[in-house]
């Protein structure tokens, strides 16, 4: 038997978009507010799925405690309260977009999963704006 289970989970940071490849009249008519030189902050909310088949044993496609643990120390540690520019590598040389942010996370989670397990990311920038990134 095939299931999908969903963890949710929440995070605060910040982040400034911003091309320096481009000159500053380009990046403020691209991205406007979000690229302020002081940065902005986002309450990411974050729901991670798998997709994988259900231990007969346990009846659990993954431990949904385990996956929370996962999440709390590879996502929220990492980027809780951080500003993505300044204090994660993962966006040195990479626009913190959450275009960018959905796959960054999916990258960090997807080695950590059971081999045959499908992974799905789903981060919401705002109550309004969200962006998807996964196996399916």
């Amino acid at each position: 038997m095939i299931a999908t289970i969903c963890r949710k989970a929440h995070f605060n940071a910040a982040h400034r978009l911003h091309n320096p490849k481009w000159s500053q009249e380009k990046n403020i008519a691209m991205f406007g507010k979000c690229n302020s030189p002081n940065y902005h902050g986002h309450n990411f909310d974050l729901e991670v799925r798998i997709r994988g088949e259900v231990d007969p044993d346990t009846g659990f496609v993954m431990d949904l405690a385990v996956l929370g643990e996962l999440i709390r120390a590879e996502v929220e540690e990492r980027f809780d309260h951080k500003n993505l520019n300044e204090d994660c590598p993962e966006f040195a040389d990479l626009l913190p977009t959450t275009e960018y942010f959905v796959k960054v996370i999916y990258d960090i989670l997807k080695p950590k999963l059971a081999q045959g397990q499908l992974l799905h990311i789903t981060l919401h920038e705002t109550q309004k704006n969200s962006a998807e990134y996964g196996d399916w």
